[in-house]
């Protein structure tokens, strides 16, 4: 569709542009002619030349101006079209961008809905069909919470998104313990990670900040759940919260596969994935760094992503 009306917008331009040069040529060739016949005129209605040359010389001067004055407002005319179709072209290119993210969105959202429902449901039918040893019940209704969990991860991130976009978001901000709120965070969410070591915390105590208590551990989340997929399987994440110059640093480090840095700021972009959903091999939806970084806006949190040596990546929240 984008393609077909590229094409018929490209072609109406091109028409736009030659009607308008070759009725700008047509007017500089009348416009010549008339003066043509007025210098003809001139000349066969006096007999003085001082005169005739006089007229005749002021006709050529007028025709000169006349001439600059057609070419450059047809050249104003042609460059506020040319500026127009530039900008129209940009929206057309963004538009068909979006387009296009949106519908990666969508096909990784279903993606993402049906493998924790699929899993659970294949869980659920395992325990009922079959005479389980007690250990194993609990291993596949632990394995079912985790999945479920994960469902309402996903719905949370994607209710989240329509508020933000909508500017539906409210803030309620207090005073709060941010060193708690971190660690219990992770504590909560990631708890197999740090019993397994993949999760280390370095946070210093009673460090409070001003913000909501709700919107900010979708922060926390969101990037360490970030830092696991792209480690693979070499999982190795610090959390680390200091104060610096009298202000709270939060710092989430990986090992992983790193950011380039030509993604760095597009990372935080709506829908924003790398490849397409056919080929890449990570799951998501684009939205989690968006919805961060649209929380530390209404934190006026400074985020960046910053290479972490010998590789993987940091994200840095200034507070």
């Amino acid at each position: 569709m984008f393609k077909r009306t590229n094409f018929i917008f490209s072609i109406l331009v091109a028409y736009i542009v030659l009607q308008f040069l070759w009725w700008e040529i047509l007017l500089v060739k009348q416009s010549g002619a008339i003066i043509s016949l007025k210098q003809n005129i001139a000349a066969l209605s006096s007999s003085d030349d001082t005169i005739i040359l006089r007229e005749i010389a002021l006709l050529q001067e007028k025709k000169i101006t006349q001439v600059y004055m057609i070419v450059g407002e047809g050249t104003v005319f042609l460059l506020i079209l040319l500026f127009g179709v530039f900008h129209v072209r940009k929206s057309i290119r963004k538009e068909k961008e979006l387009a296009t993210q949106k519908s990666n969105f969508i096909l990784s959202v279903s993606h993402e809905l049906k493998t924790p429902i699929a899993a659970t449901k294949l869980q659920l039918q395992t325990l009922l069909k079959h005479e389980l040893e007690r250990d194993k019940q609990k291993e596949l209704l632990h394995m079912a919470l985790n999945e479920t969990s994960r469902l309402h991860k996903l719905v949370d991130n994607v209710l989240m998104a329509n508020q933000i976009e909508n500017k539906n978001l409210s803030v309620q901000k207090e005073n709060i313990n941010l060193s708690a709120l971190v660690e219990d965070t992770v504590k909560r969410y990631f708890a197999e990670q740090l019993e397994n070591k993949m999760i280390t915390i370095n946070i210093e105590k009673d460090i409070y900040y001003s913000g909501d208590k709700e919107l900010l551990p979708s922060i926390f989340i969101n990037l360490i759940e970030n830092a696991i997929k792209y480690s693979f399987d070499k999982v190795h994440i610090e959390v680390m919260l200091k104060m610096l110059h009298n202000k709270p640093l939060l710092e989430i480090k990986d090992q992983g596969c790193g950011i380039p840095d030509e993604e760095k700021e597009t990372i935080f972009h709506k829908f924003y994935r790398s490849g397409n959903e056919h080929t890449r091999k990570t799951k998501g939806t684009g939205i989690g760094l968006y919805i961060v970084k649209s929380i530390c806006d209404l934190h006026n949190v400074h985020i960046k992503a910053l290479n972490h040596s010998p590789n993987g990546s940091i994200f840095q929240l200034q507070f």
